[in-house]
């Protein structure tokens, strides 16, 4: 059953689209993760927050992802990474038009 992965962090930008130019090869690499079917890149210039929602195939893969991305953010200087797995309602979210797989 597909999981929802929810990560956000403190983050000091780039925000917009210089974030956008300087993150390609980040997000190309996201895309060769085991298991993650799609990620929405998440921003907030105002909060000073960054992170993603992200789709994978299995709880499997979302905890194994986010154990990897949480390092890698740590080793980057970010102090606290929050992350969240949920379930998937489908019968309601297919009402609301969720782009699930």
């Amino acid at each position: 059953m597909s999981k929802l992965l929810q990560v956000d962090f403190a983050f000091e930008g780039p925000f917009g689209q210089e974030m956008a130019e300087q993150l390609v090869g980040l997000a190309e690499s996201i895309n060769q993760e085991p298991g993650m079917i799609w990620k929405i890149w998440t921003e907030s210039e105002k909060d000073k927050l960054g992170g993603g929602i992200y789709l994978f195939e299995d709880e499997a893969s979302a905890r194994a992802y986010l154990a990897m991305h949480s390092a890698r953010l740590k080793a980057m200087g970010v102090d606290e990474v929050r992350g969240q797995i949920f379930d998937i309602n489908l019968p309601l979210s297919a009402i609301n038009r969720a782009p699930l797989a």
